[in-house]
């Protein structure tokens, strides 16, 4: 699927995602064209790792990790590597007496299962398989193996021949057999206790087909893919029961089980990820689910691209292709490496040493190019995976890749840190630059605590003040050329001003690692942040009052309440901020409005493209072809504020000052 989407043209790609194409759209009509084009561009662009079953043995065991021990031999559902950081829950260690060419099947075999759980099959009982590919085959055998009779269906020969072979009677759809003609057949007249649709399809017919096929309450369980145009009088007249299994089983999609590692009661969730790879390993050990017939091909991995064009092209008769990688010790173990395509500008004498901590969509999509378009010399990117690291290293031109950041912080030609990483880690990575004596630039929030706020506050105040680093913060809308000038203009007024800000924030799933209050801190942490700074930035006046009220009161029919809330603040000078961030509009809206009112006049910004002026005589509109929110011009205030040493681009205490009021917000949103 990947390979077919990944060599898709424009088109195709958009006729395969019309749910995308839409959000697009959306984005055309609030953004702008170039804005839209760029991000689909990035999007496309970022690398995706392929495969999702290995075998391998344990080179190290992160602190807090139970029941696994280097050397060890394990199944793991992590991407095709030689070398594979993978969470503890998708690991399985190998009992004795399997091979990894079987246990390599592990995780297609916990597909299987799963299905076959959801399904309930009892001993004597008959089932259809259709599609008869690496999870069918295996579905036959485990069906086998639980003691029921099994009918094989597909209209490859040679993949029905496979089945045949492991015990299943077959429907050769190739030959013009009649499969409710042998389904019936097959079960003595009474109709099939179940289906099991493991083939690949956006055809509606396997689901009508196993519907006519089973009896009164007969399972229909959809393993793998296929159209749901479904009849319901086929399912309301024999009372069926059809459901979609969910891949490897309870835990998949869970970011707590399966990234954080927290299990489930096996009292009450007998059946987990986990679980069912270690019960499809046993089954290997006893002999009973064989995979010997089912590899038809083996590559070197330096000759993977020739095993992609067997899958892409089909020019042969294929099930499972083999992935081998050399044994012994490896040099991509080592943890840093240099790219001989980096950047010349490194050579350049006086560009600052430029390293960024983080490479996610954000940092490869603007933050990397506004500094790599910067007299600057791009030394390091580090990342934890290096995957994404070593695309956006090359595509750049960075001297080197890593995933140890002690040697970021270590490194003498290091002169500034980029932390673009989650924002529970930005606190910890600008304390650590600090010390080492770095400039920083930390993508928005600072830190998500108080007591983060202080430990970085004493951390810079402890340095020389004649050679204290630079603390900046991606607080970009201030540099917008829109709020450049919005900020001349109230120069000329004495009066003290009401800035109104309407954020169409749109709703974020409870689930994404934003909405975590350890991970992300939530919304107010990580974007009103943005709008309390733009607020105290037009003011140009210390901040002496911060409400916040949220919209009712967080339930299960209302969903959160601290993404839908109305924050004040009061100024010094007696100047009013107001931000509404809500997260219950509606997309096709613009997603931000600034409207200040001061002196008999005001502006109004809409979506950082078009401000208007009242009342302000000789400036009445500012028009942009595309969005632009500042963020080249933020990077470029703090490249210049090193090489020029022109002054900082945020003072500090307004940094410090804006982060303690958006911590105190975000701690009353939540009581």
């Amino acid at each position: 699927m990947l390979v077919d989407f990944g060599r898709a043209g424009w088109l195709m790609k958009a006729r395969q995602q019309p749910e995308k194409v839409r959000q697009a759209w959306d984005k055309v009509r609030t953004d702008g064209l170039m804005p839209t084009l760029e991000a689909v561009r990035s999007k496309l662009d970022e690398p995706l790792p392929l495969g999702y079953c290995n075998v391998g043995t344990v080179l190290e065991v992160s602190s807090g990790v139970t029941g696994f021990a280097v050397g060890d031999r394990v199944l793991s559902n992590g991407p095709h590597a030689e070398v594979v950081a993978v969470p503890m829950n998708l690991c399985a260690r190998l009992p004795e007496g399997v091979s990894d060419d079987g246990a390599v099947f592990g995780v297609l075999g916990a597909i299987a299962l799963q299905g076959l759980r959801l399904a309930a099959p009892t001993l004597g009982e008959c089932f259809a398989v259709t599609g008869l590919g690496l999870i069918g085959l295996l579905t036959v055998q485990l069906l086998r193996a639980s003691g029921c009779r099994v009918l094989g269906i597909d209209p490859d020969p040679y993949k029905a021949s496979r089945a045949r072979a492991l015990g299943a009677e077959v429907v050769d759809l190739a030959q013009g057999q009649d499969p409710l003609a042998a389904a019936q057949l097959f079960s003595r007249g009474r109709g099939l206790d179940g289906v099991l649709i493991t083939a690949a399809t956006d055809s509606n017919e396997p689901v009508s087909q196993a519907a006519h096929m089973c009896r009164k309450r007969g399972r229909i369980i959809l393993i793998g893919v296929a159209g749901l145009e479904l009849n319901r009088a086929d399912f309301y007249e024999k009372e069926l029961t059809f459901q979609v299994s969910c891949s490897y089983g309870p835990g998949r999609y869970d970011a707590s089980y399966e990234q954080a590692g927290h299990d489930y009661p096996v009292g009450f969730v007998r059946w987990t990820e986990q679980r069912n790879l270690e019960a499809v390993l046993d089954m290997m050990a006893s002999g009973r689910l064989q995979t010997e017939g089912l590899i038809t091909h083996r590559y070197p991995i330096e000759e993977a691209p020739r095993a992609y064009e067997l899958l892409a092209g089909r020019s042969e008769p294929y099930l499972g292709i083999l992935l081998e990688y050399s044994s012994g010790e490896h040099e991509i173990t080592a943890r840093t490496i240099n790219l001989p395509s980096g950047d010349s500008r490194r050579a350049v004498r006086g560009n600052p040493g430029i390293a960024f901590i983080g490479a996610g969509n954000y940092a490869g999509r603007v933050l990397i190019p506004a500094f790599a378009s910067s007299p600057v010399s791009l030394r390091s990117i580090a990342s934890n995976s290096g995957r994404s690291a070593a695309h956006y290293g090359r595509k750049y031109g960075f001297a080197g890749v890593t995933t140890e950041l002690d040697a970021v912080f270590a490194a003498d030609d290091i002169d500034a840190v980029v932390v673009a990483t989650r924002h529970e880690s930005h606190a910890q990575y600008v304390t650590q630059a600090l010390r080492a004596g770095k400039h920083v630039f930390v993508e928005k929030p600072l830190a998500m605590t108080g007591q983060e706020i202080e430990q970085i506050q004493a951390t810079w105040l402890a340095a020389d003040p004649a050679a204290r680093p630079l603390v900046m913060v991606g607080f970009n809308r201030r540099f917008a050329p829109h709020i450049v000038r919005m900020k001349q203009l109230l120069r000329t007024v004495s009066e003290p001003m009401c800035m109104v800000a309407t954020v169409n924030a749109g709703a974020v799933p409870e689930e994404h690692w934003t909405q975590d209050r350890n991970s992300g801190g939530g919304r107010i942490i990580g974007e009103v942040c943005h709008f309390i700074d733009l607020a105290r930035f037009l003011a140009g006046s210390r901040i002496t009052e911060a409400r916040i009220q949220t919209l009712g009161a967080a339930s299960e029919s209302h969903g959160r309440s601290d993404d839908k809330a109305t924050v004040t603040l009061a100024f010094e000078d007696g100047s009013w901020g107001v931000i509404h961030y809500l997260a219950n509009g509606h997309r096709s809206f613009p997603k931000e409005r600034i409207e200040v009112f001061c002196g008999g006049r005001i502006l109004q910004l809409n979506n950082f493209r078009k401000l208007r002026g009242y009342g302000w005589g000789k400036f009445s509109n500012m028009n942009l072809w595309r969005q632009d929110k500042g963020q080249a011009a933020c990077v470029r205030a703090f490249v210049d504020a090193l090489t020029t040493a022109k002054g900082v681009p945020i003072p500090f205490e307004e940094i410090i000052e804006v982060a303690r009021v958006t911590v105190t917000l975000a701690e009353a949103a939540r009581h």
